[in-house]
C-alpha cells in the first residue's frame, strides 16, 4: 500500500494519478485537506487535519510513503510558518510513515537545497533533507526539481510568466546550471513512481536529468 501526503498539490495530484495507473499498489491512500477531484478504484482519499493527522490515521500501515508537502513563504505568510510546513510537517509525516511500516520514502525537495545556503528557502529544504536522511529509511529518494510546470490552483502572474519562458530557456542551462531547468509536475510524479520501483537501498538525490530519465525510461541516467 502507498501513502501519499500532499495529494491535492501540483505534484501530489499527478502522483496519485500515476500510482493509480501504474497498478503496483492495491491501495493508494491519498491524504489531503480537501477532497480530491480524481477518482479511481485503488485510490482512497482521506481528508485529514495535518495538525493532528497522526490520530486520524492511527492503525494505518503502508509499504512505501510519498511526501509532496510544501508551500512558499508567500503562501505561508512568514518564514516561521513556511518552516512549520516544509520542515516540521514533512518530518512528522516521515516519522509517522516509518512507524506505519514504510521502508521507503520519496519526498519532493528542491534544486540546490542545502543546509548551508544563504537563501532561507533552500536552507530549510536542505535541513529537511538532512533530517530525513537521519531517519535511516532503507531507501530514501529526494526529488529536487526546479520550477514546476503545470496548472496551479492559484494565479501567480510572475510565476506564470516564468513558466511560459523557462521551457525556452531550458536548453541554455548547461553544466551545473542544468539542475535549474523547469520540469512538468507530471514528470516529477512519474519519476517518483519509477524511483520506488527500482528498489535500491540508500539515500538518493535526483535533479533534472535523473528526474527526466526516471520518468521517461524508468531508470537512472548512466
Amino acid at each position: 500500500m502507498a501513502l501519499v501526503a500532499g495529494a491535492s498539490g501540483m505534484v501530489g495530484k499527478e502522483l496519485v494519478r500515476s500510482l493509480s495507473a501504474d497498478g503496483s499498489y492495491r491501495r493508494v491512500i491519498a491524504l489531503s485537506r480537501r477532497p480530491l477531484t480524481y477518482d479511481a478504484r485503488s485510490v482512497v482519499n482521506r481528508i485529514v487535519s495535518f495538525e493532528s493527522f497522526e490520530n486520524d490515521l492511527r492503525g494505518l500501515s503502508c509499504d512505501e510513503a510519498y511526501c509532496c508537502l510544501g508551500t512558499t513563504i508567500k503562501e505561508a505568510g512568514s518564514e516561521q510558518a513556511f518552516r512549520l510546513i516544509d520542515h516540521d510537517l514533512v518530518l512528522r509525516f516521515a516519522h509517522f510513515a516509518q512507524s506505519a511500516g514504510a521502508k521507503t520514502l520519496l519526498a519532493v525537495s528542491s534544486a540546490s537545497a542545502s543546509s548551508e545556503s544563504r537563501n532561507f528557502y533552500l536552507r530549510v529544504k536542505g535541513e529537511t533533507e538532512l533530517a530525513l536522511i537521519a531517519l535511516r529509511f532503507r531507501s530514501l529518494h529526494l526529488m529536487q526539481p526546479s520550477l514546476l510546470l503545470g496548472a496551479r490552483r492559484d494565479w501567480r502572474p510572475a510565476e506564470a510568466l516564468a513558466r511560459a519562458l523557462m521551457p525556452l530557456a531550458n536548453p541554455l542551462l548547461l553544466g551545473r546550471y542544468e539542475q535549474w531547468r523547469a520540469i512538468p509536475a507530471s514528470m516529477v510524479a512519474r519519476a517518483m513512481v519509477a524511483a520506488a520501483a527500482l528498489g535500491i537501498p540508500g539515500n538518493h538525490r535526483h535533479t533534472w536529468r535523473a528526474l527526466r530519465s526516471l520518468a521517461i525510461d524508468g531508470r537512472l541516467p548512466k
